[in-house]
């Protein structure tokens, strides 16, 4: 269930962050973006941004609600990056597209990894199942060939 959700979380991340950026970028208010961005996307992330809405809308300080999402790995670069744009002033749509950006890269990554694993691991089972067969077909013939040529007596 933990890896899933974590899955879940990395998949769908980017998605959310992109769709939140052009929410703000389009002008709609921050708590109404986040609001519609948890309905689309759903799951997990869904959740940890439902939760911020909550608190967003019982008058909680902006910082304060993202930095809730801290406690997630997965979510605490989102959390950071939108407490660093309130509390600096900064544009944080254009700091959302730089997270999504980074998130994706850091997906690519790690899917190649999992990708070069998978090929090493591949290669145990290949050599199990040749093994046998280059030793019943070149060992042996050759073995006992030199076997036959030698005068033991």
């Amino acid at each position: 269930h933990v890896r899933r959700r974590r899955q879940r979380l990395a998949a769908d991340l980017p998605i959310a962050v992109d769709l939140l950026a052009a929410c703000l970028r389009s002008g709609s208010a921050p708590v109404a973006a986040l609001d519609a961005v948890r309905q689309a996307i759903g799951g997990p992330v869904g959740e940890a941004l439902g939760g911020v809405v909550a608190m967003q809308r019982l008058g909680g300080d902006p910082v304060d609600c993202w930095s809730s999402l801290a406690g997630d790995p997965a979510l605490a670069p989102l959390a950071r990056t939108a407490s660093r744009a309130m509390t600096s002033g900064a544009p944080l749509s254009d700091a959302l597209e730089h997270l999504a950006a980074d998130c994706r890269e850091r997906r690519r990554a790690e899917a190649e990894a999992a990708a070069k694993r998978v090929g090493v691991r591949a290669a145990a089972p290949l050599g199990l199942c040749f093994l046998p067969a280059f030793v019943l077909l070149g060992v042996v013939p050759i073995a006992a060939g030199i076997a036959q040529g030698v005068d033991l007596w």
